[in-house]
């Protein structure tokens, strides 16, 4: 990853901040981008430093499309075209269907999807013009399976795939490619929320009997944007310890 720039959406914590980190040690210029945790964000730059890596923080609402651009041209001034954009970006907006909301509905959307638009179609051109650029997005298991009280949530991540096997074929003629990554229950706060009966259950599902964690997931996708994953693209990566088995 020497030389090589990569942005990641959400990156001030959790799995983001964890693939963050990861591309940084790799060797990676790593651009963190935030919404409103600053300074979440610059412990992020911070240990990627501390580390012996380059970083720099970028805020910017993905659902926002001037503030996009205007990150674009934050981190071209400071490291030039990206190589690598990891869509990771994300929100829940947790009810049962009969109750949701069209904002609770719109907003989930709009962030997973609308974002990842946004932020792709911004940095198209350099991942299309990078010697090796890679896409890689951040979905989900919930994506696959559906889940109680995440209809929203469901939808989008399963967007993902279609999404990704599609600009997959896109970028095929430049040599970039695209892929997306599945998490299964990883531990981050957002798993923290769910009361321990659930996740004795939700144990019981998982062959590998343990739940993920966040570098389970951060090594598959700095391998996805490394120079190794040359002949992969298109494909749906699942990390979920054999949920699908």
């Amino acid at each position: 990853m020497e030389g090589r720039t990569c942005l990641v959406t959400g990156a001030s914590r959790g799995i983001g901040r964890g693939i963050a980190e990861h591309l940084g040690a790799a060797g990676a210029n790593v651009v963190v981008n935030f919404r409103s945790s600053v300074g979440e964000a610059e412990e992020v730059v911070a240990a990627i430093e501390d580390a012996g890596g380059s970083a720099m923080t970028a805020r910017a609402d993905v659902t926002g499309r001037r503030e996009v651009e205007a990150m674009r041209e934050e981190i071209h001034d400071e490291f030039g075209p990206i190589d690598v954009l990891v869509n990771n970006a994300g929100i829940t907006q947790d009810t049962k269907f009969e109750e949701m909301t069209r904002e609770e509905w719109d907003q989930v959307i709009d962030v997973h999807l609308g974002g990842t638009f946004n932020c792709t179609q911004t940095f198209f051109e350099d991942i299309k013009d990078a010697e090796e650029g890679r896409l890689v997005c951040i979905s989900s298991i919930v994506g696959k399976q559906g889940n109680f009280g995440q209809a929203n949530y469901a939808a989008a991540k399963s967007g993902l795939f279609g999404f990704s096997r599609t600009l997959a074929l896109e970028l095929a003629p430049y040599d970039s490619t695209a892929n997306c990554v599945a998490p299964g229950f990883t531990e981050t706060s957002m798993l923290e929320t769910v009361p321990d009966r659930v996740k004795e259950t939700i144990l019981e599902d998982i062959p590998l009997d343990r739940f993920g964690t966040i570098d389970d997931v951060a090594c598959v996708v700095e391998f996805l944007a490394s120079e190794d994953s040359s002949y992969i693209t298109g494909e749906v990566l699942d990390v979920n310890g054999g949920m699908d088995l």
